[in-house]
């Protein structure tokens, strides 16, 4: 509780603090028909990237001290660079409640009353309150269920491969072979009212604890206002165990006992929302919204040494773009108005994002667009990639359109569209703050450069980035933006746009 009223007093300083209009600067340049490119600097975006993904950033956490002092810098950036506030109360940020629901530390299990080290040699999975005495059945298949009356009881079994398997190289292929594999197992054993579930971890999953682990430790996020709705399925505690636990759970008469504590509590985190007007008199009462989100994974286990997970490509690259663009439009502002929202908890599940479409700090109906982006500083020079460019997930023609006319005037990537395919497997579509707009109606694509093998890991560092690349994707976006801005007619949504999922 201390450390949730600290942390509400520092979002009350950074809304103090930047409660302020921005500078006067100097008149900007007539607006004419070509962008201002001249504005998009390599040695900024380089300058503020090595700052925004260094390590004094310690990862950008949603939920921390260490967010809440990232979106203070880009609010501060976009000051200097002329944006105006354009968040909640005059200010450039929108914080918004999210709720942490969490094992303690302080939680204690034992097996024959031997204790497990949590975080260590055991993960609970399922943040939920328990109080434990009980028996151990030790299962060697799902089809030993129908042996015993496990009410009761503490189930204890080897953890099983999901069906079906992570194909081959996709992202996080360990993280998510653990989660199915939890998650089915899980979803049949819990039928048989258990005390609790003991599953016991094997080859891919132990090697996927760094990663998966570390999200178990740091527990669940959720918006507060969608608490109420999202409570767990099950008071069930899933425990994993590394597979030097399996000779105890084996044992006859073996027991465990368990004392699970969780806290819950809510953290602020917050969207930085800027804009710079446009000059056409009907038309810059309208908006053309530039996404990214600021925040990253934090502070997590060490990978070769490296604890603090940067996230200078995710998601690093594209706020400093935005910054970039920001420069670019106050110096020669189009006929509409840009809108900049750097969204927060975007790891935690699209929050920032999801909050800002439910409580718009401008005129919903005002945002012509949203072009959004994640990742655009790595892979090869020349390569791209466009997400809800082709049915099922184009939710605009028009807008697409004026895009890829962008990237064959000004950038000439050689633009990938596969990632829209409803059978890829990444998912990679619905896994972007571009999202929650598309599903609100608004007109909106995804611009990235794909993921790369440092992705989600502590490696994802600024001296990874290309930085010429970086400035290149940001003027295709800025180049995009623009000639939405100087198009008298809006994009339309295609109609009958239907998400799969």
């Amino acid at each position: 509780m201390k450390r949730t009223y600290t942390l509400l007093l520092f979002a009350a300083l950074l809304a103090t603090a930047c409660n302020t209009q921005a500078p006067v600067t100097s008149a900007p340049e007539t607006t004419n028909n070509a962008p201002a490119f001249s504005a998009i600097k390599e040695d900024e975006l380089r300058a503020d990237l090595f700052y925004l993904a260094s390590d004094d950033m310690r990862g950008r956490r949603a939920g921390s001290a260490d967010e809440l002092r990232a979106a203070a810098w880009i609010a501060g950036q976009a000051r200097q660079a002329g944006l105006k506030p354009a968040g909640e109360d005059s200010t450039y940020f929108q914080f918004f409640p999210i709720r942490r629901v969490q094992v303690s530390d302080n939680s204690q299990l034992k097996v024959n009353d031997k204790p497990l080290t949590l975080w260590k040699d055991t993960w609970i999975a399922t943040p939920v309150q328990a109080r434990i005495n009980a028996p151990i059945i030790w299962l060697n298949s799902l089809a030993d269920t129908a042996k015993y009356n496990l009410k009761g009881k503490v189930i204890a079994m080897p953890l099983q491969a999901p069906d079906p398997l992570p194909v081959p190289g996709i992202s996080l292929r360990g993280y998510r072979y653990t989660l199915s594999a939890l998650r089915q197992q899980s979803n049949v054993l819990r039928n048989q009212q258990a005390a609790a579930i003991v599953l016991v971890a094997d080859e891919m999953a132990e090697a996927s604890l760094a990663f998966a682990g570390h999200g178990f430790e740091e527990g669940q996020y959720i918006l507060e206002d969608a608490a109420a709705t999202q409570s767990p399925k099950s008071n069930t505690p899933l425990i994993l165990v590394k597979q030097n636990s399996v000779a105890g759970l084996k044992q006859a008469k073996a027991s465990l006992t368990a004392d699970i504590n969780v806290n819950s509590y809510v953290y602020p985190s917050v969207n930085v929302v800027a804009m710079a007007p446009g000059t056409d008199p009907e038309l810059k009462q309208e908006y053309v919204l530039f996404s990214g989100h600021h925040d990253h994974d934090g502070i997590g286990t060490p990978i070769a040494g490296d604890s603090i997970w940067n996230g200078a490509d995710d998601n690093a690259s594209v706020s400093v773009a935005l910054l970039a663009i920001g420069r670019a439009w106050v110096q020669n502002p189009g006929k509409r108005s840009a809108l900049f929202v750097w969204h927060g908890a975007e790891e935690r599940g699209l929050l920032g994002s999801r909050w800002f479409v439910e409580h718009p700090t401008v005129d919903k109906e005002a945002i012509v667009a949203v072009l959004n982006a994640d990742m655009i500083g790595r892979n090869a020079p020349d390569s791209a990639a466009l997400l809800g460019a082709t049915l099922p997930h184009r939710n605009s023609a028009a807008l697409v359109d004026m895009a890829m006319q962008a990237n064959d005037q000004y950038t000439n990537f050689i633009v990938d569209t596969s990632w829209d395919d409803p059978k890829h497997p990444e998912g990679w579509y619905f896994r972007s703050d571009h999202l929650p707009y598309a599903r609100a109606g608004i007109p909106a694509i995804f611009f990235t450069t794909l993921l790369h093998p440092d992705y989600h890991t502590p490696k994802d560092e600024a001296e990874g980035i290309n930085i010429e690349k970086l400035a290149r994707m940001t003027r295709w976006m800025y180049a995009t933006g623009w000639t939405i801005s100087q198009t008298p007619q809006r994009p339309a949504v295609d109609p009958g746009f239907k998400l799969e999922r």
